[in-house]
């Protein structure tokens, strides 16, 4: 027997079918003499050229994407399912990201069709069996944007995680309900995915630190997948540097003695080499807050030419091409019973696969020897996580997924991805703007997460004074 519920939900899923299918007749009719999707070619930043064909395709299929909903979290929406600690308990508070599977809970991923469909998990993530072991104290499942597929972090069935940092501004996603259960005081330590940004993105949008692993460091059986074969990672996010090590010991038992190592070997500044990126459209607000973070550091600092800026940008728009791709193999069968921003992202994989996908693939190899060659000369690689300041939330939220093209050229995260190196995000002062912080990414070789943090441990240092 269906229940009530459920079979509202299926109404739901046949009407936006329904308005999608007449939809998208009459956008494929218009655009037939000029193209299919089946043979359009990517122009600019992940095939933008035809994004706006995408996204007005979706506006009558989200059925009543403009009607307002009541956010299913109460409070500042941080947690799905949240376990209030012992009062009384000096532990460390581990918060889980909702598509990380813990026993006996549901994971819903973000999504309406999963919280209402899906059974609770018959065993724990393999990146969970540490915190076990050591009966770490998980205070709750975190909220998330739909699919862990939008950079902006916003979700239209539970609610948009609130940025401690400035309520109008976005909590960035996809792992929104980490950064804000960490910048509100709510967690210590929180486990992330980042497949192009997902962990760096919302730490920079919230003013907390965030570790992109080594691809394939920490096993992601478990872990709802985005892009697993290329891109996927779990990582740590922590209120600061300290307990994000903290986290990364809990996902890679024995990290404390490399972080002790890594902390003997290079315990100033003026050993590490760093390289200085820049790239065309950021800021000079930000551009000026990570010299001055990185000079008062006393990093010795290489300006790195403008041919590994190309570089970087083409590697940046394939990433973010291979990620969306995976998100279309991953969520596509699901496309009519998502939110009409989740379909914009699906829809936009859709056309990276078939335009994009095996090109950006194919040149992967070389951008991995590009930045080998780099570390041969520095330490690290020094940029801004974000180009701009996080963007506010609309004020009329359309739902069609705007909001997440305008936030990926923004994010300087996914050629990290593309290359499978690890990344740390975290902030530094910034002067003028409509937050105090904005945030430093430091690239490191692979495996060099504990180099990277206690780098990241000298600038949190250097900036406090």
């Amino acid at each position: 027997m269906i229940s009530k519920h459920r079979f509202s939900f299926q109404k739901r899923v046949a009407h936006r079918a329904a308005a999608g299918r007449a939809f998208l007749a009459v956008v494929l009719a218009k655009n037939a003499q000029t193209s299919s999707v089946a043979h359009m070619r990517p122009s600019g930043p992940a095939g933008f050229k035809w994004l706006p064909v995408a996204l007005a395709s979706l506006v009558l299929c989200g059925g009543c994407s403009f009607v307002p909903r009541p956010s299913k979290l109460s409070g500042n929406r941080a947690f799905i399912d949240y376990w209030p600690p012992n009062p009384n308990s000096q532990g460390l508070r581990l918060a889980v990201k909702d598509n990380i599977d813990m026993k006996g809970v549901i994971t819903t991923a973000g999504s309406e069709i999963f919280s209402t469909t899906h059974k609770p998990a018959k065993k724990d993530a393999a990146c969970l069996a540490i915190a076990r072991q050591r009966n770490v104290q998980i205070v709750g499942k975190t909220n998330l944007s739909e699919f862990a597929v939008s950079p902006s972090g916003m979700n239209e069935y539970f609610g948009t995680a609130v940025n401690p940092l400035r309520r109008r501004l976005i909590p960035g996603g996809s792992s929104a309900g980490n950064a804000v259960a960490l910048a509100s005081g709510m967690a210590d330590v929180a486990f992330g995915t980042d497949t192009a940004g997902s962990v760096r993105v919302p730490a920079a949008c919230c003013g907390i630190v965030g570790l992109k692993t080594t691809y394939g460091l920490i096993p992601i059986n478990g872990v709802y997948p985005v892009e697993p074969r290329h891109l996927d990672t779990v990582g740590p996010m922590g209120r600061d540097i300290d307990h994000t090590v903290q986290g990364m010991e809990l996902l890679q038992d024995g990290f404390d003695a490399k972080y002790a190592s890594a902390k003997a070997a290079k315990p100033t500044a003026q050993s590490i080499r760093v390289g200085r990126l820049k790239l065309k459209g950021t800021d000079p607000k930000i551009d000026q807050a990570i010299d001055d973070a990185l000079a008062k550091t006393g990093f010795q600092v290489v300006e790195l030419d403008e041919s590994l800026s190309e570089q970087f940008e083409q590697a940046k728009k394939d990433g973010d091409t291979v990620a969306s791709a995976g998100a279309w193999i991953s969520d596509g069968r699901f496309q009519l019973a998502v939110t009409a921003r989740t379909q914009s992202v699906l829809r936009l994989g859709e056309i990276n696969y078939t335009t994009g996908y095996r090109g950006a693939l194919a040149r992967r190899g070389a951008w991995q020897r590009t930045l080998g060659e780099v570390f041969k000369k520095v330490d690290f690689i020094a940029l801004p996580t974000l180009q701009k300041m996080p963007p506010d939330l609309p004020l009329l939220n359309l739902r069609i997924g705007i909001l997440e093209a305008e936030m990926l050229p923004l994010q300087n995260t996914a050629a990290v991805n593309f290359a499978g190196n690890p990344a740390l995000a975290l902030p530094v002062p910034v002067r003028g703007e409509k937050a105090p912080v904005t945030s430093l990414q430091l690239i490191g070789p692979p495996l060099a997460e504990a180099d990277l943090l206690n780098a990241g441990r000298l600038v949190e240092d250097a900036v406090k004074k």
